[in-house]
């Protein structure tokens, strides 16, 4: 790998992996060509346990797109929301292709911190986008409409914490955004945010929404 490039807009953002090679090792067996989802949940709260499996999951090897109706669960819900896992040959002499992998949500609400004296978080849309490459792999995401949590940073910091309170000051669980794992052999997994409930909530488990992850293009 030659270099990176991060860029930053807003409640959005881009990573750039550029230049494979260079003593960066080819891409493993487990990496994925192209993935896409919406998020899932996972959480215990008083004895119910709220689960929502992974939403909407496309693949490149397939399925190449997916849809989900919005899923309602004691203290969250997900909107509406699709996935596409696309390949294009830009080469075809020399079947030289490009894969996107994106998923595309909306009206998130979290409200299971509510009763505990916590906020309700909304998300009204959201989107999160892989490219791969012979070359490079590049990963985006933005949202939108979010209430709920505000004093977030312009730009955002790779893999930022922010801590979610009552009133008070008591820290009930964390929200991490911008969260990025780069192997090292040229492929990105990103997922655009993480809730993590903390023991103060009386709340286990936590809720993610929208993952993309690609690798290099053979």
């Amino acid at each position: 790998m030659r270099g990176t490039v991060a860029r930053w807009s807003g409640l959005a953002g881009t990573l750039f992996l550029i230049g494979l090679g260079g003593g960066i090792a080819p891409a493993q067996a487990g990496t994925p060509a192209g993935t896409a989802n919406l998020g899932s949940a996972d959480f215990t709260k008083s004895g119910t346990t709220s689960t929502i499996p992974v939403l909407a999951e496309c693949a490149v090897e397939g399925p190449t797109s997916a849809s989900s109706a919005p899923v309602s669960r004691p203290g969250v819900r997900f909107g509406s929301g699709t996935s596409a896992c696309t390949t294009t040959v830009t080469d075809p002499a020399n079947d030289v292709t490009t894969t996107t992998s994106k998923a595309t949500g909306s009206d998130f609400e979290l409200s299971a911190l509510v009763s505990v004296g916590g906020p309700r978080i909304r998300i009204r849309n959201y989107e999160v986008t892989c490219t791969g490459t012979q070359s490079q792999t590049s990963a985006n995401w933005h949202f939108s409409g979010l209430s709920g949590i505000t004093g977030l940073p312009s730009p955002m910091p790779v893999n930022y914490t922010k801590p979610i309170t009552k009133s008070n000051g008591t820290v009930l669980a964390n929200a991490v955004f911008n969260i990025q794992t780069l192997p090292g052999d040229g492929s990105i997994a990103l997922t655009t945010l993480r809730i993590d409930f903390l023991p103060a909530s009386t709340i286990t488990g936590s809720v993610r929404l929208g993952h993309a992850a690609c690798g290099p293009t053979p």
